[in-house]
């Protein structure tokens, strides 16, 4: 095994062993294998003692890796280089995969939207195969008032605006909805049976960014002659808002 640790291996001139060594240390630590001896760094990471002893001193003194004299660990900074990778996601990237997965557990459709002006805008979507009259696609946009995920997004907003937004928005009751709203602040969800078109019922939830702020808003959305609304506040709105809590503390990484 070469010690070369700059070199270019097989892998192609641009290949740097070093770095590929470095990570393969790093990766030596898992959940039973931490702390470790130098030797048994050393095997796991399949590279020679002196390598290995190189590689570890580099990592302490980059704040990577303790040492206590006699074992080597892994420090907390080594969670920025998985943190690196999660802030580059995008809302897309991060709640595609949970929201498969909810869709998967409750057979109906999930979005997610964001508010723009006094509609709510489509951002992400898992449909299921069914036969709705209502078309929805990403970027689709409906009235926010009207919608589950609306009144959710709304409910972030001071009076003012929220009034403007009401004003603006024709074919409703202001003062019903805004109490909606207000309920769906007051209590965390959403949930609007045929307002937006008969037969159509959704459950909304937020999502949320640093600091508790508002950022989205997730419905699942069915049909009057498939779920109840009791069905939609039993049975779908706990996974309704695990799901949003993943994704929103995914999202605190980026």
């Amino acid at each position: 095994m070469s010690d070369a640790d700059g070199e270019a291996g097989a892998e192609g001139g641009e290949f740097v062993r070093a770095l590929a060594r470095g990570l393969a240390v790093i990766e030596a630590f898992g959940a039973t294998h931490t702390p470790m001896t130098l030797s048994q760094v050393a095997k796991r990471a399949d590279v020679t003692r002196a390598t290995a002893r190189r590689l570890l001193h580099t990592l302490c003194a980059l704040g990577y890796v303790a040492f206590d004299g006699k074992l080597f660990s892994l420090r907390p900074k080594v969670l920025n280089l998985g943190l690196a990778y999660l802030s580059s996601l995008t809302l897309t990237g991060v709640a595609q995969p949970f929201m498969q997965e909810l869709v998967g557990r409750v057979q109906e459709s999930c979005s997610i939207s964001v508010l723009d002006g006094t509609d709510i805008v489509y951002v992400v979507r898992v449909p299921m195969k069914r036969i709705m009259s209502i078309e929805i696609s990403i970027g689709t946009r409906l009235p926010a008032a009207r919608t589950s995920m609306g009144r959710v997004l709304l409910s972030a907003l001071p009076d003012a605006d929220l009034d403007a937004i009401l004003a603006a928005t024709p074919d409703i009751k202001a003062d019903a909805v805004k109490a909606a709203v207000r309920q769906a602040g007051g209590q965390g969800w959403a949930l609007v049976n045929q307002e937006l078109e008969e037969g159509l019922r959704s459950i909304a939830v937020p999502i949320r960014g640093r600091g508790g702020m508002i950022i989205a808003a997730m419905n699942v959305s069915t049909h009057a002659s498939r779920v109840t609304e009791a069905q939609l506040e039993g049975q779908f709105l706990s996974a309704l808002q695990q799901t949003a809590e993943g994704i929103s503390r995914a999202l605190l990484f980026g």
